[in-house]
Parts: C-alpha cells; structure tokens; sequence
C-alpha cells in the first residue's frame, strides 16, 4: 500500500478530508525530513505530546473507490487499531478508516499507563458492578497488558515496553483507612497489592499500595508495528476519510464523505465517542479533558514506575527516556509526565491556569526538576459506572461500538480488540455482560443524574453566553463567543487578522459550544464534540462541523 509519512504539526489548521490532495500538491503536507516548512495541523488539538514529537507514522492515502470487507473498523486509534490486527490475524479482511492521520486523536494523548489497578477503584467498581464483575474487570485488565506484551514480542516492536511496578498512595496518613479500602477491594477482585507505608518519591507520601506487573510504552511506536502487521496481513488502511452514514445491514454498510461505500459483514465504530449515534451511549458517559507536562529531569533520577495519588484533583505519574535523536535530543534524557486537573470538556474559560498548577505541583515535589519541554491535553470519556462500554450497538446486530475509556485507554481500547474480535467472530467471552453498551447499572443512577443536569444546565449558554462584547476584541490566533442580534456566534481571527464568524451551536444536539484556549478549538460543554477553529469536527459525537456564517452570508449576496 502507498504510504506518506506526515509528522504532527503546530498550527491548528485542518484540511477536510477532501481537501488533503490539494494540500500534497500545494506542498503543505510532507515528510518529516523537511523541517524548513510549515506543517499544517492533522491532529485533535494544537498541544504537542511527547508522543508525536518522537514518533513518525506511516499515513496511507484516503479511500478512492467503493469496497467490500468482512469488517470495517472506523476509527484508527488504539481500539480500532487491535480490533483490525486481531481480525486480520485471523484471516478476516479488514478495512480501516479515519478521518485525519492514524493515531491522530485521543490515543497520541494519553501518559501510556498499563494498569490493572483502574482509574476509579475497585472499592467503586465493586458496589456497582459486584464481585464477580470486579473480578472480571480485574482480569480483563491484566490480561490487556499481557496481550500488548505478546504482540510486542510477535512482531519484533521496538516501543519501549517495560514491566514496573504501580503505586496507588495517599497524600498523608489521615488517608489510611482509604487506601485500605482499596487494599481490600483489589484483593477480593483478585490482584495482590502490597501494603506499604508510603510511596517510593523524593516528598513525603501518605500510606500507599504497590500493585506488581503494571507496564509502559511508547504508544504510537507500538501503534507503529500493530500499523505494519495489519499491512502485513493485507489490512487495508485509509487515512483522511470521513465516515458520514452507517447502516447496520445485513450487510452493514459505511458511506464516506467523499461518496464512496464500504459494504462489511461487520461494522467497529472506535472513535472515542461514537459518531454513529445521536443519544446512545452520550446520555451515560461525559467528557472530560485532563491536562499533562513533560518536565526533563536529570537522567536516572528516578527509578521507572507508575504513580496515582488520592488528590481531588488527583494526579498520575510517570517517566519516559527519550533516546538520541527523538525529539530533536542529541542524547538521552528522561523526561517527568505528569497529568491530571481534570475538568468537564467545554466549561473551563481558562484551561491554562491547569498547566501552570501541573507545574507548580511538579516543581514543589521534584526539586530536580530541569525544564517543562512538553504540554498537552486529552479527552477523557467517563461512563457513569466506570467501565467502558464495549461490544454490539444497543438494537443493532452488525455494529459494534468501543467508548468510555474512563482513563484507562490503552487498556481498555486492547480489551475492546479482544472481546470485539470474539463478538465478531461468534465466540463467547466472559467479559462481554460487564462491558456491554445496552447494560443499566443501577446503583449508577445518581451519577447518570447529576450529570445530566450538568448537561441540561448548559443550555442556559443560548440565553447567556457572550465572551467579548465586540469581535475587535479577538485577538489573532484566539476565538471567543459573541451575540450577534441575540444569537450566540463562535467567531476566530486568523493570524492574518482576518475574522471568520461560525454558528455557535454544536450539530449535535444543539449546546452552544466554548472556544479552548488551549487547543485552539470549539468544544461542546454537553457530550464533548469538539471542532477545529476553521469548525471542522475534530471529535464525535457530532458528524458534521460548525456552519461557517460568512459563506452563508456571501451566498445570499
């Protein structure tokens, strides 16, 4: 298959999927090896993570042609990406398609935690789910991390993988009796953590627990080799290719923005949120952005581990070696990822006091902290029971959907490979009634509650949303909400200076969305679609992306 190799770059200005051959042939997109131009920005922000700073990735054209698969997978990120390498290996004949590069959305964002100690805690997971379904939970993650380890070894990856230790710990000892409830939770659920005083870091811990056998990689190193063996398996792959309508079939069938059909036995819709619903599952999972630093510190400082505290706002820890000659590094170096501050997607007017708390956290704690030399964020889906949903669309037989990640996304997008193949393939799997999108939880309710009223409050921004008072007030480069006779419109200045005016309201459902100061996006504050400052959708659930009011007006004229 042709290939391109396209680095991820720094403005925020992304071509639609028809747009990209003209970019090759006006010389806005290229490799890598040709630093002296201007990159244009292929990925689901402007920030810059450690990962695809260090990593270059095989980019195959857009899909030119009507196919027929066995399985079409939509969606090029971690879950997508295992779910293809696994049917392939087994034969199946794959499809794949994204909107912009592979790997270029929430998967390049992630800190690469391996973990089967899960983000929300078995001492929540278990009242909700039961014991059994901790303990499948329980293994389901582990055996996540032990699948990345066997395809590594498969096929010959070189991304960095390492097995460490995990350390859950507690800010001070008034914590105890918290970090032993989990103590006796994980235990019940079937892992084997340690108990210890406190956590193995240069400032003083509260009581901790040591769970053994978590692991790291680089993700997209990895995605690299997964990316080569599906090719290898006569995988076909196609980047910049918007899927626009689903059909479940029999057979299924997925119509692309450029017109052309792919027909599947299956279909795999793996695109953080789901494009290919309008309510289900958006009304059970909310959208969270987390905020992370990469800060250098001195080589060998610190021993490789995986660190969780108990904070609210809590924060994650972890170290990544950069080799010479990633990163533009001439020689090794050891860079401190720290993440956290989360916060509901599209209700922060100011995301960028979160770095500045990453940072000050970082340096109170690190004293051998040399410089902050990455930041970036990434959006989280948190299900209101705390495990992803995974497994066949509710009503439909042929579409199978991966969401609700809840942070721990590259181990539940393996475990979405793993169960999905089986699905797919008419085997059973124990995992698939935990994971199942139609479940109802009920001790979930008052979560799904008050987060619902979360969302039903942000309609108020019809009536009272306003940044500015006047678009003069825009700077270049930034973009803000204005009222233009009562009507809310997200309007951008270009760096050139030139004002583009857009409908404020996410295609979605309708919430007025809130310009990212950070990420130099549009992001709705109720199920957390997010548009590109030009309003081409950046990610679900929303398909199609802002409507640009100076076409419309220039149309009329």
């Amino acid at each position: 298959m042709e290939c391109m190799l396209i680095t991820y770059p720094t403005t925020s200005i992304r071509p639609n999927c028809s747009q990209w051959r003209v970019l090759l042939s006006e010389g806005l997109l290229f490799t890598a090896a040709d630093s002296s131009k201007q990159v244009m920005n292929l990925d689901s922000g402007s920030t810059r993570p450690i990962w695809t700073e260090t990593a270059e990735l095989p980019q195959p054209p857009a899909l030119a042609r009507d196919l027929s698969a066995d399985v079409c997978v939509v969606g090029a990120g971690i879950a997508g990406l295992t779910t293809a390498y696994l049917l392939a290996r087994e034969g199946a004949k794959v499809v794949v398609l994204d909107d912009g590069p592979l790997c270029g959305g929430e998967t390049g964002r992630t800190t690469a935690h391996l973990a089967n100690e899960i983000d929300d805690l078995y001492q929540e997971i278990e009242p909700l789910h039961g014991r059994q379904g901790a303990r499948l939970a329980a293994e389901s993650h582990t055996e996540a991390i032990n699948r990345i380890e066997r395809i590594v070894g498969d096929e010959a990856i070189d991304c960095d993988f390492t097995r460490l230790d995990g350390y859950l710990f507690a800010p001070s000892a008034e914590d105890a009796a918290y970090i032993n409830k989990e103590l006796e939770a994980a235990r019940r659920a079937g892992l084997s953590p340690e108990p210890l005083e406190r956590a193995p870091l240069p400032f003083a811990t509260g009581p901790c627990l040591r769970f053994p056998q978590q692991g790291q990689f680089h993700v997209l190193k990895y995605l690299r080799g997964v990316i080569a063996a599906i090719q290898r398996e006569h995988g076909q792959l196609f980047a910049f290719t918007k899927a626009v309508e689903f059909s479940d079939g029999p057979p299924a069938r997925v119509r692309t923005e450029g017109g052309y059909t792919v027909t599947a036995r299956g279909l795999v819709i793996t695109t953080n949120s789901p494009v290919n619903n309008r309510f289900v599952p958006h009304t059970k999972q909310m959208a969270y952005r987390s905020y992370v630093i990469g800060a250098r510190i001195p080589l060998g400082s610190m021993k490789p581990a995986l660190f969780w505290d108990t904070l609210d706002p809590y924060h994650y820890i972890r170290v990544q070696r950069l080799h010479a000659g990633e990163g533009g590094v001439n020689q090794e170096r050891d860079i401190l990822i720290v993440g956290g501050e989360d916060h509901k997607t599209g209700q922060d007017d100011h995301p960028e006091k979160h770095f500045r708390a990453l940072e000050e956290w970082t340096r109170e704690r690190f004293t051998g902290v040399e410089s902050v030399d990455f930041r970036w964020s990434g959006q989280v889906m948190e299900p209101d029971d705390y495990l992803a949903f995974i497994g066949r669309n509710p009503g439909e037989d042929n579409v199978y959907i991966a969401t609700g990640d809840s942070g721990m996304g590259m181990t539940h997008g393996t475990i979405a490979g793993i169960l999905l193949t089986d699905l797919i393939q008419g085997r059973e799997n124990p995992w698939a009634k935990l994971y199942d999108p139609a479940r109802k939880t009920l001790g979930a309710l008052g979560e799904w509650t008050r987060e619902n009223l979360n969302v039903g409050a942000q309609y108020m921004d019809w009536v009272t949303r306003r940044d500015v008072n006047s678009p003069e007030k825009i700077t270049p480069g930034e973009g803000a909400i204005i009222r233009e006779a009562g009507i809310p419109v997200a309007c951008h200045r270009d760096h050139d200076g030139a004002l583009r005016r857009y409908s404020a309201v996410c295609p979605h459902l309708g919430c007025i969305v809130s310009w990212n100061a950070v990420e130099k996006s549009w992001d709705c504050p109720c199920h957390g679609s997010r548009f590109a400052a030009d309003g081409h959708v950046l990610n679900g659930p929303a398909v199609s992306g802002l409507k640009a009011l100076d076409e419309q007006k220039e149309k009329a004229a």
